[in-house]
């Protein structure tokens, strides 16, 4: 009789879902798992804090459009994931949690790592939490559980499997394999497909705000081919900036919008997968205008119309919809005007890195202004790259340049926000695309929560580059201390210490310090060329504000305002 462990099934059930790589970090619970995996060949990246093997997962689903998976140890192992959870969650990432437990038999003992409910704790945010209680329950809960992680709307899932399940034995013989896959999923009816083509037809200002979907090549292409047809300018938010690059209709971040003149603002939205929200002005018109017809395809019925009237609202897949217009559209000759139409959102976009150069010209600060270190970053982004952006202040001047990088994948906070998450997100993204780059822009406040990953990077031989913006500060809050508070109420915002590039060298990677404007873009070029992990330490100034977060404190955009550093 042949037999298999709990845990070998685990790794088997994988497998067949076409995993090939786990994060984890090593933990007793968890070790049978790891043992199997090594027999199996399934690699199990290992880091030096179970969060970033969280995020690593994230990252992973985020670039290839797959399944992540992150393995964890009981007690703080899984309560240090709980932040990736909730991010997979918010972001609708499929990323399968599997967390090891103490023993069935010695539930409610008073045992070490135990004690609380693991599946109670997670369930508010995944979409399928379970514990698992018999060996040979095993290959259909893992089953499942892939399938409700890549179920629309995707995100993240939990199994709990306690160390004795994982090592009791069972026959193979009556073990059976469940499916793992989802062969499709459905997209607008034809109706609901030539009133989108009908409203597109008469718009004089048409946008497009392109979401997460979009990641694979394909997906991508059939997006591109629309808007060449219609003439439509596409326009995202971080989840979907990737997808629009390379497209001759891209325009850039949906910020953008607030500057469009009044009497020029779009008169028809297409939503393909960006959600109502922080990114689109919350409903409020500034944005989105409220005269404008809004037409919504979501994977997620509950996010139709959610903040704004919607004039059409269909729950579907947007890359099978915009495939389906493409049929639909025959020979229909691009409308008129439409290039003046991208012109001029093409021009906003570009007035504002006008407005911003010309403010650096009254800087006086020895650091580094932060919008010529993000617009030489930009330059300085290979074909193809994966770029993250980590750090309230980072992620505010980056985005004003970011949309001119030839970049794959733009991966920003989320909708968490979670300081200190992306180095680990780089490493999964970096593991995903082993052949293209993957560069790390973050404040200095950021990159403290996971210095030690600097480790992980070398022992995989991940060449992720991180950029660190450092201001010697928390900046976004200090920022609104001075704000609301004034310059002599700022508090326990300054981080004047130590060197990150000097972490990195400790630790195995090298380290780059840069203190001049020209110095930026070779250092940049030459951690590239290397191949290795590398931090690139940058000072620059915390005085001046950009643009989003004046306008968040009531100002308008520009105007050459800087703080008391």
């Amino acid at each position: 009789m042949a037999t298999a462990t709990g845990s070998g099934l685990v790794v088997r059930t994988l497998q067949r879902a076409g995993v090939d790589v786990a994060f984890g970090l090593p933990g007793a619970h968890i070790d049978p798992i790891l043992q199997e995996a090594l027999d199996a060949k399934l690699r199990v990246v290992d880091v030096r804090h179970e969060m970033n093997a969280g995020h690593a997962a994230e990252g992973y689903a985020r670039v290839t459009g797959n399944l992540g998976v992150a393995v964890v140890t009981a007690g703080g192992g899984f309560t240090n994931v709980l932040t990736s959870i909730t991010n997979a969650y918010l972001d609708r990432t499929p990323v399968l949690y599997i967390a090891g437990s103490g023993p069935l038999e010695r539930d409610e003992i008073n045992d070490q790592q135990a004690g609380f409910d693991q599946v109670a704790m997670a369930a508010p945010v995944t979409r399928f939490a379970h514990r698992v209680t018999r060996a040979d329950l095993i290959p259909r809960l893992v089953a499942q559980a892939i399938r409700a992680a890549q179920s629309e709307p995707k995100g993240p899932v939990l199994l709990d499997i306690p160390w004795d399940v994982l090592r009791q034995t069972v026959d193979v013989d009556e073990v059976e394999d469940y499916r793992v896959e989802i062969d499709g999923t459905g997209i607008a009816s034809a109706a609901a497909v030539d009133q989108i083509l009908g409203a597109l037809s008469t718009a004089q200002w048409p946008i497009a705000l392109v979401g997460k979907s979009f990641v694979t090549a394909e997906a991508r292409a059939r997006l591109h081919e629309f808007a060449a047809r219609t003439g439509v300018p596409l326009l995202s938010d971080w989840e979907g900036l990737g997808a629009i690059v390379g497209s001759e209709q891209q325009v850039g971040l949906v910020q953008t919008l607030a500057t469009v003149p009044e009497d020029e603002r779009p008169d028809l939205v297409l939503l393909l997968g960006l959600r109502f929200g922080m990114t689109t002005g919350f409903g409020t018109g500034q944005l989105l205008p409220k005269s404008a017809r809004i037409l919504q395809i979501d994977p997620d019925g509950r996010e139709l119309g959610r903040l704004q009237d919607v004039e059409l609202g269909i729950q579907a897949d947007p890359i099978g919809t915009i495939g389906l217009l493409n049929e639909r559209l025959g020979d229909s000759p691009v409308p008129s005007g439409r290039g003046d139409w991208l012109g001029t959102l093409r021009d906003v976009s570009a007035a504002r890195r006008s407005a911003l150069a010309a403010e650096t010209e009254k800087h006086e600060d020895d650091a580094i202004h932060p919008y010529l270190a993000v617009r030489t970053i930009t330059e300085s982004v290979p074909d193809g790259a994966t770029v993250l952006v980590d750090g309230a202040l980072t992620e505010l001047w980056l985005s004003e340049t970011i949309a001119l990088a030839p970049l794959a994948h733009y991966l920003g906070h989320g909708y968490l926000s979670s300081m200190g998450s992306n180095l680990g997100v780089a490493l999964g993204a970096q593991y995903a695309t082993p052949d293209k780059a993957t560069i790390l822009v973050t404040g200095d406040g950021a990159v403290g929560y996971s210095l030690a990953e600097f480790d992980s990077l070398v022992r995989a031989g991940l060449p992720v580059v991180v950029i660190v913006l450092n201001n010697q500060a928390w900046g976004a809050t200090l920022h609104t201390q001075q704000f609301f508070y004034g310059q002599e109420r700022v508090t326990n915002n300054r981080l004047e210490n130590g060197s990150y590039s000097g972490v990195a060298r400790a630790l195995g990677a090298d380290g780059v310090d840069v203190t001049e404007l020209d110095q930026l873009r070779p250092a940049i070029e030459a951690a590239l060329a290397a191949r290795r992990p590398t931090c690139i330490d940058v000072r620059v100034s915390l005085a001046p504000i950009p643009p989003e977060e004046r306008v968040m404190n009531g100002e308008a955009p520009f105007g050459g305002v800087e703080s008391e550093a």
